[in-house]
């Protein structure tokens, strides 16, 4: 899952980023609204944490652009003002939730996983192709009804892979993805995860599942495909 936090309080912001990276959350950093509101509006996000006092845009006026041209992201406003009537806009301009500051980081994480879920609850809880299933929620994966344990890049890189079946991913857009999006494009850290990951749920399987494109990145697809 990637997040986009929009937070020009490097305390809070360097604070929450490092507590979502450990809970396996690919997270981006934008430090004011103009910034936050370019980057939700050209990559794609499963989460939008939105401090509402920014420079140059603030938080409301960002979440209304958003909405106003369609963007349907998932939104969290943050802010150090807790009044009915700040609450009641945030709302209003089609934000999800609203956390008061200061809170602490078992509230927000509560927080961000009732977001996504229910940003899933059109989709199966748990997602598979052919005889690998993946958990998204508890963060398991099983290959033939055997559990396999992942480091949580290799998780990040399996579920990103299995969220686009059948799609080439290109090494550009798994590095945006799953790792940050200023990423070196140029090095071979996607490679060195693919062999891994595949050392882990194809290699003792009767057919390979993750696919090399010569020249272009990886897919994920079934035997018969």
């Amino acid at each position: 899952m990637r997040i986009l936090i929009v937070e020009d309080d490097p305390n809070i912001a360097g604070f929450v980023q490092k507590g979502l990276r450990e809970e396996r959350y690919a997270v981006d950093l934008a430090r004011d609204g103009e910034e936050g509101l370019l980057m939700a509006s050209t990559t794609p996000y499963d989460l939008v944490i939105l401090d509402v006092m920014l420079p140059k845009v603030d938080g409301f006026t960002v979440c209304r652009r958003l909405r106003v041209a369609g963007n349907s992201t998932p939104i969290l406003l943050l802010t150090a003002r807790g009044t009915v009537d700040d609450r009641v806009t945030g709302l209003d301009m089609g934000a999800d939730d609203y956390l008061t500051k200061p809170f602490a980081f078992a509230e927000l994480l509560a927080r961000v996983r009732a977001l996504i879920r229910r940003k899933g609850n059109d989709h199966a809880p748990r997602l598979t192709i052919a005889d690998l299933e993946v958990d998204p929620l508890a963060h398991r994966v099983w290959r033939a009804g055997k559990e396999i344990m992942l480091t949580n890049k290799e998780y990040a890189l399996l579920e990103y892979l299995l969220r686009n079946p059948d799609r080439v991913l290109t090494r550009t857009a798994i590095i945006e993805h799953v790792w940050d999006i200023h990423y070196d494009g140029m090095t071979n850290i996607v490679d060195v995860h693919i062999r891994a990951l595949r050392a882990k749920v194809d290699r003792e399987f009767s057919a390979p599942l993750i696919h090399t494109v010569r020249g272009v990145g990886y897919v994920l697809k079934t035997p018969e495909a």
